[in-house]
């Protein structure tokens, strides 16, 4: 029998809360042993405040040296944790997303004091150990164990009750190296990608200059003379009669030059208003709110489909303006404060409301130009497809690993 994932931590939560965990046996003799006969704390104190460099744990970027700058640079930091090289941290409010690591980077390092710290046995390798908590089988038990405890916090105690799979230290080296050699791969095709964006970012400054200062003095037209935009449907839960619904674009749907579909809401659109809020090939698709002017260029990726008031649908007068060339501009001023005057923009949540983005200025280089850059981007995305696929492929092939070797 196969105990799916959801269902394991429910029922792993259960013995858990009961106090049977260290009993609890995985079926297909996945479970191998306790993860607190592996790992013990490591509690030790920079008590005479030496000066030993401050860390910190994220998800992303593991331990980060001066995550915080220079606030903590005059702080006593008698009271934080020393780290020695080998050892294990975390926030334990913040594991649930993943912010956990080992410390690989100098001999000592120093947490804040509300992290936990702990040291690992011989037996169970340190990379192996990263893997496991950062598997979805880990990630599950943290959230259901440590939801409803003193702020979601996972302590050190309730990790020592986790199940690991455990085989032998010369199996666990073999495993890491398969998923290292992955995560490289996937790494380096990631890094890649983002050099292909970085060269499309300095072709645009190469054939149209600074676009916010029209270094190059192309002619300036308002936004409304050479588009038309409106916002989407308002959404309004009490009209909603589940009679005609229909996908919609909302405003996390739309990220830079693509859109993720994965998730899309539905809503009712009467016949009036699927006329109205329809999208079209080529419609370019702004966020009114939230990271302002962030834009994809829509291609008909699901039929029907409409949009939301969160977001602007601009439709390009093609004789003067390309929406590629109108996408990118909005992604220079965005990557260098060009709305940074529009009213709203400094509050909590920017916005960029219809009459705002209609009396915007847009520099508007010569069509020929704008065609040639619209080549340049589409030779550009079809290198960035292949990579993209070979990136798929690997991030797959790592998470199928991982599901194999740890649930």
């Amino acid at each position: 029998m196969i105990l799916h994932l959801p269902l394991f931590c429910v029922f792993y939560d259960y013995n858990f809360r009961k106090g049977k965990a260290n009993k609890f046996e995985f079926v297909d003799g996945f479970m191998k042993a306790r993860l607190g006969d592996y790992i013990r704390e490591y509690s030790v104190r920079n008590k005479i405040n030496e000066d030993i460099p401050v860390y910190s744990v994220t998800n992303s970027q593991g331990f980060c040296k001066d995550y915080f700058g220079k606030e903590v640079a005059s702080k006593d930091k008698s009271t934080y944790k020393i780290v020695p090289k080998g050892c294990f941290a975390y926030n334990p409010s913040r594991i649930n997303v993943g912010s956990v690591d080992w410390q690989r980077n100098e001999e000592r390092v120093i947490v804040s004091p509300l992290y936990n710290v702990f040291s690992v046995s011989s037996d169970l390798d340190n990379q192996y150990l990263y893997y496991f908590l950062k598997s979805d089988i880990a990630l599950c038990l943290i959230k259901n164990i440590a939801t409803g405890s003193v702020r979601d916090n996972l302590k050190l105690s309730m990790l020592y009750e986790f199940p690991i799979n455990l085989p032998n230290i010369e199996r666990q080296k073999e495993i890491v190296s398969t998923l290292d050699k992955l995560q490289s791969i996937i790494t380096h095709l990631r890094i890649q990608l983002e050099k292909l964006d970085l060269l499309v970012k300095a072709r645009f400054v190469e054939m149209f200059g600074d676009v916010i200062n029209n270094t190059k003095r192309w002619k300036i037209y308002l936004f409304s003379e050479i588009t038309i935009s409106r916002l989407g449907k308002m959404l309004d839960k009490k009209s909603q009669t589940g009679k005609s619904k229909l996908p919609y674009l909302a405003n996390f749907n739309v990220q830079w030059f693509q859109f993720k579909l994965d998730n899309l809401n539905m809503m009712d659109f009467n016949e009036k208003e699927q006329i109205e809020f329809s999208l079209e090939d080529d419609d370019l698709l702004v966020c009114e709110g939230g990271e302002i002017g962030r834009c994809a260029i829509w291609h008909n990726e699901i039929t029907p489909c409409y949009f939301q008031k969160a977001l602007h649908r601009v439709r390009c007068n093609k004789s003067i303006i390309i929406p590629i060339y109108l996408a990118w501009w909005f992604k220079f001023n965005c990557d260098n404060n060009g709305f940074s005057e529009i009213e709203g923009a400094k509050a909590t949540i920017a916005h960029l409301p219809g009459a705002k983005l209609k009396k915007l200025p847009i520099s508007v280089p010569p069509l020929t130009l704008q065609n040639q850059f619209a080549d340049f981007v589409k030779q550009i995305d079809k290198s960035k497809s292949i990579l993209q696929q070979e990136l798929d492929k690997a991030q797959m092939l790592f998470d199928s690993l991982m599901q194999e070797y740890f649930g």
